[in-house]
């Protein structure tokens, strides 16, 4: 296997009357860097992306990433430079990405293009802005220029080009250590089909689980394995500690009690996929006590709050 550590740019249109539904963004050059299981650095790919939707550089766009519309005249068309791309990064990728946006975005360009996807499902990937701030308790997400200060990583290239920032994307995922690299994320611009191909994924302090999706949020609200509270560490059933509730319909949260591994506390946020449909992401993880008394005076004073408003 090899990390694939991707970055884009991408260009928009000039009024918001403009924007072509289902593409706000058309990418005007590929970064990446390749590197082997010990995330040593292996090969590199940079091509600009002549553009064929948005002709008119966004004044904006133009300043942050110093390309030029003429510049961009001197590539190719994404199908090609897709193409190309995806024979450099040979079988099984497993791609890196400084943030979440990547993925989806090149995968709304390969939809525009009528290309094949590239997965039938989500695509677990490594989001090396998160896990830096995991690995160093950071408690927001930092740009990347923050990291490689932080770092102390030598900066020899400008910023803001897909591939020098790739190319410290990369220098960063060398240093992170090894025990935060389990922790992946999911692009999830196709969603699991069905049951089946669900997401079910135990990480070292919590487990995620990616619902297919549904065509009615109630649907997902009543669906078994949603709302299934049972202990993600032993399988088994677990006992009501804090009933579900909402402060504000777009997630719920409830507490339950394993008799083996404690108090559990499951959270389902409702999300709205490409096409509309309503998918769920359920999270689980262990808490202390204290943190489940919490929850129980905040779900009771949002029923008080409920009723006096009624």
């Amino acid at each position: 296997m090899n990390y694939i550590v991707l970055d884009l740019e991408w260009n928009q249109s000039s009024k918001p009357e403009g924007t072509i539904p289902g593409m706000p963004f058309e990418i005007v050059e590929i970064g990446a860097v390749k590197l082997g299981s010990d995330r040593s650095m292996i090969s590199e790919f940079s091509r600009l992306v002549k553009p064929q939707v948005y002709t008119t550089m966004h004044q904006i766009t133009g300043r942050l990433i110093h390309l030029q519309m003429q510049q961009l005249q001197s590539g190719d068309p994404f199908p090609v430079v897709y193409a190309d791309f995806k024979e450099w990064c040979g079988d099984e990728p497993f791609f890196c990405t400084w943030g979440p946006l990547d993925l989806t975005e090149l995968q709304r360009n390969m939809r525009y293009f009528e290309l094949s996807p590239m997965a039938g499902g989500p695509i677990a990937f490594l989001d090396v802005q998160k896990l830096f701030s995991i690995a160093y308790d950071i408690k927001e997400r930092r740009n990347l220029e923050y990291a490689i200060d932080y770092l102390n990583i030598e900066k020899d290239i400008p910023f803001h080009r897909a591939f020098s920032d790739a190319y410290y994307t990369a220098r960063i995922l060398e240093q992170l250590p090894t025990d935060v690299l389990g922790r992946c994320s999911y692009d999830v611009f196709h969603l699991p089909r069905d049951k089946e191909h669900e997401i079910h994924t135990v990480f070292d302090d919590y487990f995620k689980y990616i619902s297919r999706p549904f065509r009615e949020r109630e649907r997902a609200l009543t669906d078994r394995e949603v709302m299934s509270t049972k202990c993600y560490l032993c399988g088994k059933p677990t006992r009501r500690y804090v009933k579900w509730f909402t402060t504000n319909s777009r997630f719920y949260q409830c507490v339950t009690e394993c008799d083996q591994h404690g108090l559990m506390k499951s959270k389902v946020r409702l999300r709205k996929a490409e096409n509309g449909d309503t998918y769920v992401v359920k999270t689980q993880k262990f808490i202390d006590k204290k943190t489940a008394d919490s929850l129980k005076y905040k779900r009771e004073h949002t029923l008080h709050e409920g009723v006096l408003r009624s």
